[in-house]
């Protein structure tokens, strides 16, 4: 790769996703008008479409304020962390053959992982700095959820880092030219799936913003951009979490006919549109109840997918 090629290829995954992150919001609300049978955004712009462009001002000029009793350069620094973390994550996401940060990197899937482990310490900041209780337990929520569902997401990727024998993102959307992997790591494209909507603390897995409970949950005392940046990170989680899913399961930017850019985006987009659909059909349970639902339906079933996925290798070898 050219060294101009790869500043353009960095600058535009990088406006991308900041794209994507803010227009997410807007795609979110106008799905949940369409769900709800109401209209959605509608004043700001032609059909609502400037909305975001409000949102955006409206978070610039609002007063910036740390609380006293906070932990200062932790509370500043924690939703920068979170939002670099899941922006970094983006350059192992090969979205064309020519279209990749990346994404040829054997480590690949080792690095998103390691970035979705440094987020979570975003989250914890961000409570701990708060000096807030409500802040706190938030914080506490989110760690136990993202930690232990990280577990079942690394363990349900076993299988396909063993049929594709390679941890390199494009190297895996190679790999499912005939097939995708959806088919025949349905097993553990659902599991993936799951864990990645309990990552993203989203619906119905959003019980570290319980408001019920918590107030606003970790960021309850952020304010302005410091709460901007922690909700670009959600979203900007949510594209990268519908990206892997497309990538590692979806055949990637495979497809007939159409540009290979057309097909990623579009496998994408309609992941997006199925998390906020989630939003709007499920109730949120309690938390022991999700904590027990990670460790004792997706442990297993996750074990259980590496272990036949495994054996069929084992058998295919031998034949």
């Amino acid at each position: 790769m050219v060294w101009w090629w790869a500043i353009i290829v960095i600058l535009g995954t990088v406006f991308g996703v900041l794209a994507v992150a803010a227009l997410s919001t807007m795609l979110e609300r106008r799905l949940l008008g369409f769900f709800q049978d109401r209209p959605g955004p509608n004043r700001v712009g032609p059909f609502g479409l400037l909305q975001v462009a409000a949102d955006a001002i409206k978070m610039l000029f609002k007063q910036d304020w740390i609380p006293p009793f906070a932990d200062k350069p932790v509370f500043f620094i924690a939703p920068i962390i979170g939002f670099l973390a899941v922006l970094i994550s983006f350059a192992m996401i090969p979205i064309t053959p020519s279209w990749s940060v990346a994404g040829h990197l054997n480590v690949g899937l080792l690095w998103v992982f390691g970035m979705m482990g440094l987020h979570v310490y975003s989250v914890v900041l961000g409570g701990w700095s708060s000096n807030n209780k409500f802040a706190l337990l938030g914080a506490m929520r989110a760690t136990a959820q993202m930690i232990s569902y990280e577990v079942f997401m690394g363990l349900s990727l076993l299988g396909v880092v063993m049929t594709a024998g390679s941890f390199a993102l494009s190297d895996i959307v190679e790999a499912q030219k005939h097939v995708w992997f959806v088919i025949p790591q349905c097993l553990g494209a659902v599991v993936f799936f799951i864990a990645g909507i309990a990552e993203t603390h989203r619906l119905p897995f959003d019980l570290p913003e319980g408001e019920n409970e918590l107030g606003a949950g970790y960021h309850t005392e952020y304010s302005s951009m410091k709460f901007g940046m922690f909700f670009l990170a959600e979203y900007a989680g949510m594209a990268l979490i519908a990206s892997l899913v497309t990538a590692l399961y979806l055949g990637g930017w495979s497809g007939p006919i159409l540009p290979p850019v057309v097909w990623f985006v579009v496998k994408a987009f309609l992941l997006l549109c199925f998390f906020i659909l989630l939003r709007t059909a499920l109730p949120r349970p309690r938390y022991d109840q999700l904590m027990a639902f990670g460790w004792k339906v997706l442990l297993p079933l996750s074990l259980l997918n590496t272990l036949v996925t495994g054996a069929v290798l084992l058998l295919r070898a031998g034949a």
